[in-house]
């Protein structure tokens, strides 16, 4: 069971790194320069898709291994914020550290869901387009301790 577990994790991760690796050219361009307007909304959707990525793994985790599906109104935060936790199942997942910038990530994906591409200003979304490989390297780090504990 946790073969298929940590493969199905790994996959996830591997997801989010080619998606990474197919728009490279447009994140290394948010490191020194700002996007222009039509390139905004793309960048946008990357860190929207990142996100989801990160929270497929959550959810993974979640169902299969802590037993419970995230449900209720404030169910993306709650999931977040039960990762740096560990519980009678499992120790935690990620790091203090790492919860607090991926929730800079889960804010964004609710703006995202929410508004207009006009509205979406790259000052708001700058640190989170630069950083986002290193949230992506210090996610799989995290995991991949987390994994050999199972």
């Amino acid at each position: 069971m946790w073969d298929k577990f940590k493969r199905q994790v790994q996959v996830d991760l591997e997801q989010i790194s080619g998606m990474f690796h197919m728009h490279y050219k447009l994140l290394e361009k948010c490191q020194t320069e700002c996007p222009n307007t039509d390139e905004i909304p793309a960048v946008a959707a990357i860190l929207h898709s990142f996100y989801t990525g990160v929270e497929n793994i959550f959810k993974r985790i979640a169902i299969e291994i802590d037993g419970l599906a995230p449900t209720g109104a404030m169910w993306h935060s709650q999931l977040l914020q039960s990762m740096v936790s560990s519980n009678s199942k499992r120790p935690a997942v990620i790091s203090h550290e790492l919860y607090e910038d991926l929730q800079e990530y889960l804010d964004f994906r609710h703006v995202f869901r929410h508004a207009y591409t006009f509205d979406l200003k790259w000052v708001k979304m700058a640190s989170l387009a630069q950083r986002s490989g290193d949230m992506l390297h210090r996610l799989e780090n995290e995991l991949q301790v987390f994994l050999k504990t199972l």
